[in-house]
């Protein structure tokens, strides 16, 4: 089903409201869907390299958009479904150990898993599930997510199809170097 789906989306990329799809597949996609935005991104920026910029640009804010309606979903839900179920197991002191944990490491945790090909619908929801604060949540999507979708604009129309390989070869090594880098001017921040 998830193969379908994927193929469908390759070829919206060609359709002329792609960039309009692209929109709804981004913020869907950092809530709740589960293809993520790459699979239209990749092919409209290769049939159109001169507006990499701008595919990249409403890739980056409509996934921003939807990581915002993720964490409102982690904090609506939260109180109304989580809450009575966590409190029946009796697990709430544990719940808020690992709360505490992702307010002190939150940015970094978004700011990996917004640049990352992991599910970022999750982090989303988590955000507001654990009431990380909505600043640094921004910040660190803002920063990850168009870091990633503005990357592989650039790869992709300086390199071409032929980059396309090597990204999804190396997606992996990128993401880890990404997460370095991040995680290290985080706390160079943190420290000054």
């Amino acid at each position: 089903m998830l193969r379908k789906l994927y193929d469908k989306f390759l070829k919206l990329a060609d359709h002329p409201k792609a960039l309009f799809i692209l929109a709804i597949i981004s913020f869907t996609e950092s809530s709740f869907f589960p293809i993520p935005p790459d699979v239209m991104l990749i092919p409209m920026v290769l049939a159109a390299p001169t507006r990499a910029w701008r595919i990249a640009f409403v890739c980056s804010a409509a996934s921003i958009l939807g990581g915002l309606a993720g964490y409102a979903i982690g904090a609506g839900l939260y109180e109304s479904v989580a809450s009575p179920i966590i409190e029946f197991y009796h697990m709430g002191d544990k719940v808020e150990r690992t709360k505490a944990l992702y307010n002190e490491y939150g940015a970094i945790i978004v700011g990996i898993a917004g640049f990352s090909p992991i599910p970022y619908k999750v982090f989303t929801i988590s955000s507001g599930m654990s009431g990380l604060s909505l600043p640094v949540f921004i910040t660190a999507s803002a920063l990850s997510r168009s870091a990633r979708f503005f990357l592989v604009a650039w790869l992709l129309k300086k390199y071409g199809v032929s980059i396309r390989s090597f990204i999804e070869k190396r997606l992996g090594l990128m993401t880890l170097l990404f997460c370095l880098i991040f995680a290290l001017a985080f706390a160079a921040l943190k420290f000054l």
